[in-house]
């Protein structure tokens, strides 16, 4: 049997190579491709410091979205409608949509859809995606969860993401937003609480080089008055 030809990604700076993950979950094996994994610590280091040359940081495998969606597979999601913000190779969404729910994937970097569409094709499954970015927001449907993975590192986007929250997430809607322990994302969570949501989270751990990984998928909802 001939070798199939390897996965690209084309862009106005070249052809990407992109690499496979394999995740076995939920009864599945899910195949996602991605421009590089950055499971570990010091992979996040090397990334950003500039060691290698330097990959589209939305289309990488980080380990936030292996957590997220171990997460969301323990969740019951059939009928539910959920939004998937910074989607990236599409990994959560991807598996939510599998197991029922209606999915809309949002992201801006055109190459993460086009990656994320790859993705869902070749584990045949069906979801909407759209390009969207936060600081220019028009989504105006309300879901029942928003959902997203490392997403909170940047505390200049924290007001736009705070009022999409607001603005697209249901009554009695949830928040799953995961995140390796960022300082910056800290900020956020403790002034959302202030504001009167409830925060808990799940700890996950991923990787298997010591030491792994540890990450936290937050679950978050609106107070009761």
């Amino acid at each position: 049997m001939p070798t199939p030809p390897p996965q690209v990604l084309s862009t106005t700076a070249g052809d990407l190579p992109l690499d496979e993950y394999r995740l076995t979950l939920a009864g599945q094996t899910w195949s996602i491709l991605h421009t590089g994994a950055i499971l570990s610590h010091e992979d996040e280091e090397r990334f950003l410091r500039g060691d290698q040359p330097r990959l589209p940081y939305g289309i990488a495998l980080w380990p936030a979205a292996i957590a997220l969606t171990h997460d969301i597979a323990a969740r019951p999601l059939q009928g539910v409608r959920v939004l998937e913000l910074g989607a990236g190779t599409g990994l959560p969404g991807i598996v939510a949509a599998a197991l029922g729910a209606h999915v809309v994937q949002t992201d801006r970097n055109t190459g993460a859809l086009v990656v994320a569409r790859r993705n869902a094709e070749r584990n045949g499954v069906l979801l909407e995606q759209r390009a969207a970015d936060w600081t220019a927001w028009r989504e105006t449907e309300t879901y029942d969860f928003i959902v997203g993975a490392d997403i909170l590192y940047a505390d200049s986007v924290h007001p736009q993401l705070r009022q999409i929250f607001a603005t697209n997430l249901a009554p009695a809607g949830r928040l799953l937003l995961s995140d390796p322990f960022r300082a910056a994302s800290f900020e956020l969570l403790e002034a959302m609480a202030a504001d009167g949501w409830n925060v808990s989270f799940n700890k996950w751990t991923v990787g298997v080089v010591p030491p792994p990984r540890p990450i936290g998928v937050f679950e978050l909802t609106r107070r009761e008055v």
